[in-house]
């Protein structure tokens, strides 16, 4: 089986040149459903070739068939802002191609396509796709602006003048290729083309981009970007790790101390409670000794004054004769 050259490193290196531009037309008109032509690859600091760029981004100016700008986006590594500067590209991309005078209608739609070949957060699918729309927030329609073109009046709608932003995650492919866009993904994920292909740009691939073809020093270049590659994935994992071990360890640590508080908090409210229960129930004690207490004097006092004998109110009372006598 043929082997054929990663798509990132060959959008960085190779397809930069006009003779290749077929491959990259191809996977646009697969993505957008219509036939792309790349006008240009846009120069700037975020795409220079440099044997120690990690990055390896390629930003492109191309045109549908309907004259509409188009920027596609390749990225490779991880990037924190990765979001916003999907944003920043689509804005750099709208003001660059709009000269200084020039009227608002000649400014076009940005098409921003992003291949990641890293872990951009939670989703089942490999492949996200949106756009911008206004709907009613009680009616829930979508609003359509009324615009002048060619001397006549038409409506549009914001989502045919807004950007839209396709997002392709490629580890997250995980299918047997049937459609041309499921063979862009396999080939974008294992450099994978079948023999028989008539996917746009597959086929040009198959011609320009094999392993083999390429002269030693590229060869040799290539090869130290899949040594890169490997090293990235390796550090990326072991910080994975200790990350998660120091989750772990912080988790653990948290949990004694928060443990610790809510045990002291209970043990307080526990102590109150059971404080307030004792006190409660000594109070009802020390009520009914008392109550018994004055009920024996009141006797007492009766008995006596009937003339009893103190011995005997004593007996009848349970109290001392001491007692009876400070009556």
């Amino acid at each position: 089986m043929d082997k054929y050259i990663r798509f990132d490193w060959a959008a960085k290196r190779m397809l930069r040149d006009k003779a290749n531009f077929g491959v990259l037309e191809g996977l646009m008109t697969v993505l957008l459903e219509e036939q792309v032509k790349i006008v240009e690859i846009l120069e700037s600091e975020s795409n220079q070739i440099a044997e120690d760029d990690k990055f390896n981004r390629v930003d492109i100016k191309a045109k549908n068939s309907k004259g509409e700008i188009i920027l596609v986006e390749i990225q490779q590594t991880r990037e924190l802002y990765y979001l916003q500067r999907i944003l920043y590209g689509v804005a750099k991309a709208i003001t660059e191609h709009i000269n200084l005078g020039e009227r608002y209608k000649e400014v076009k739609k940005v098409y921003s396509i992003n291949i990641i070949y890293f872990d951009l957060g939670k989703g089942a699918d490999y492949l996200y796709h949106g756009q911008n729309q206004l709907v009613g927030v009680h009616t829930h329609d979508l609003l359509q602006i009324n615009t002048r073109y060619k001397d006549t009046i038409k409506m549009v709608a914001p989502e045919d003048i807004f950007p839209e932003y396709y997002i392709i995650r490629v580890n997250e492919f995980n299918k047997i290729a049937t459609t041309p866009l499921e063979e862009w993904l396999e080939y974008l994920k294992s450099g994978e083309i079948k023999d028989n292909t008539t996917t746009p740009g597959l086929a040009e691939a198959k011609e320009r981009l094999q392993y083999l073809h390429m002269s030693d020093a590229d060869r040799r270049a290539y090869d130290r970007h899949l040594d890169n590659i490997m090293v990235q994935n390796d550090i990326l994992e072991t910080k994975m790790i200790e990350g998660l071990e120091q989750g772990r360890i912080e988790g653990r640590a948290k949990g004694i101390e928060e443990g610790r508080a809510e045990g002291r908090a209970k043990g307080i409210e526990e102590g109150r409670a059971e404080g307030r229960a004792e006190g409660r129930a000594e109070g009802r004690a020390e009520g009914r000794a008392e109550g018994r207490a004055e009920g024996r004097a009141e006797v007492a006092k009766k008995l006596l004054s009937l003339g009893t004998d103190i011995h005997v109110v004593s007996q009848a009372t349970g109290m001392s004769e001491e007692e009876i006598r400070k009556l």
